[in-house]
Parts: structure tokens; sequence; C-alpha cells
């Protein structure tokens, strides 16, 4: 997730660029990343750093890094956001982006918003 190393897309034929246009209020920021295992200890220095910037800026209302089980180096961070100018507001932030060099080489990140979808008697939206 070096500055020069672009995001990769989680929806090919929707990238997160195109996704950051569209006014959506609130919505879920759901980032997968996949680091090498000597990487590991880098990838959470590297993502702890980012954090302290995020968690601060306007608009946001919560975040949760997930690690998945067993041998899998693979982390799923879901932020929750007021909106999707919020999340431009935040990516584009000059202390946000100095943190990004700092990401082990190894390191993808796949970014993908989303909103909340009501199925009546389970989910609310």
């Amino acid at each position: 997730m070096a500055a020069a190393k672009p995001f990769k897309a989680l929806d090919e034929k929707f990238p997160f660029d195109r996704q950051l246009g569209i006014a959506a209020a609130p919505v879920v920021l759901v980032n997968v990343f996949t680091v090498d295992l000597f990487d590991e200890a880098g990838f959470l220095d590297a993502f702890k750093a980012a954090a302290e910037v995020i968690t601060k800026q306007p608009g946001f209302i919560s975040m949760q890094l997930h690690r998945a089980l067993g041998e899998s180096l693979t982390y799923l961070n879901y932020v929750v956001w007021e909106s999707t100018e919020t999340v431009r507001a935040a990516f584009a932030d000059p202390e946000f982006l100095a943190k990004l060099p700092a990401y082990p080489s190894s390191v993808v990140a796949k970014p993908h918003l989303f909103q909340k979808v009501a199925v009546p008697g389970f989910c609310t939206a």
C-alpha cells in the first residue's frame, strides 16, 4: 500500500475511485489486505500509524480490524463513515497520505464502499 502503489480493485467493474464519486450516507468502507508472513508486524505498525490519523478525520464513526483464521495472512478492516464525501476527504488528507509509504511492499489493499441493505425480518437499513 505504498504511495506509488495503487489500491487494487475488489470489484474490477466498479473500482474504489468511481465509488468515491457517488453521494451516499452513511457508508461502510471494507478494506481487504493481504500481506506476506515476514511483513505482518510491519503491516500492523503501519496500519496503527494510519489509523491514528483516520480516526480523527471528520465523518469517521468507527473502525474494526479483523484477521483471518489460521495461516491466512488476510485482514479485513471495517470502517463506518458519515458519507462518501468524508471518506474522499480522509483519503486525500496529506497527513494520511504521508503514512502510506510505511506499509511493506507486499501489502495489497482492496478498498470497497458499501451501504446497509434492509432485508425484512433480518436486517435494517
